[in-house]
């Protein structure tokens, strides 16, 4: 068996709209504003983009560093984690239609959390903000509603 160097998760689901909608609901800061960064998106998700996130249950702004952007298929950034192995955690989005197109498979995978306990810890910490985000994702684009407005504060 091989040493463990780092740990990653996956998420995934489904949101019953077209995947480049769905990958313009991520990638523009106006559209991820209104479901998920609730205290604001700035920059769009594209390669060299000066992006920064913030949140209300995580106040003040973190800078985002996209990697890479493959309307609308990919996108792929990194950010500031605590106990992460080089500073920066890595996330990859993928947006894959389904059913003939009608829906799309967004997977969330983050990776580069230090194999201890303060790692596993940021990291699931991670996992289930990410699993939100999909969840409120869905909301917003299937049924206009924010899950997060008012839910953490």
């Amino acid at each position: 068996m091989s040493e463990l160097s780092e740990l990653r998760f996956t998420v995934s689901g489904h949101v019953a709209r077209p995947v480049a909608e769905v990958y313009e609901l991520v990638a523009d800061p106006a559209e991820l504003s209104r479901y998920f960064t609730t205290g604001g998106a700035r920059g769009r998700l594209e390669a060299g983009a000066d992006v920064s996130w913030d949140f209300a249950d995580f106040p003040g702004r973190f800078p985002v560093t996209v990697v890479e952007a493959e309307p609308p298929h990919r996108i792929v950034i990194r950010w500031d984690g605590r106990e992460s192995v080089e500073e920066q955690t890595t996330t990859t989005f993928t947006f894959a239609p389904v059913d003939g197109g009608a829906r799309t498979l967004v997977t969330i995978t983050e990776s580069s959390w230090r194999p201890t306990p303060a790692g596993a810890e940021s990291a699931f910490g991670n996992c289930a903000g990410w699993t939100g985000m999909l969840a409120a994702l869905k909301a917003w684009a299937e049924h206009g509603i924010n899950l997060r407005e008012g839910f953490y504060v």
